[in-house]
């Protein structure tokens, strides 16, 4: 029997703030009441439309990756597909994002870091 994907979770030194800035960009509940996860100071959540859930769990020594420098490589990163590009953008740096390589080859994303440092690329026209 395959197993049923539950939640992502990143790790982060604050997660409450990180689950605020994925709601920002995504929409969605932060700490929804659920009976599968805790919310407390080490631990928030993100129930987004379509039940798809982002966990944000402390990490005290959180160290973020170096992207591109593969001394500290992003294990993995996640892509978000958006309607309003610029908005997106404006939304990220906003909310503390920022921005870490702006497509100046024309590829059609932008990769940017999260408040914690997570990579992740909004992909779109611009």
């Amino acid at each position: 029997m395959p197993a049923t994907l539950q939640c992502i979770v990143l790790d982060c030194p604050v997660p409450l703030d990180l689950a605020r800035f994925y709601q920002a960009l995504l929409g969605g509940d932060v700490d929804r009441p659920d009976p599968r996860w805790r919310v407390d100071q080490d631990w928030s959540t993100l129930h987004l439309d379509g039940g798809m859930v982002l966990g944000f769990q402390r990490a005290p020594d959180h160290r973020p990756p170096t992207w591109p420098d593969p001394s500290f490589p992003q294990q993995f990163h996640l892509d978000f597909e958006v309607d309003d590009f610029r908005e997106s953008h404006h939304v990220v740096l906003a909310h503390g994002g920022r921005l870490l390589d702006p497509d100046l080859g024309g590829r059609g994303w932008r990769v940017y870091a999260d408040p914690a440092g997570h990579p992740f690329c909004l992909l779109g026209d611009y």
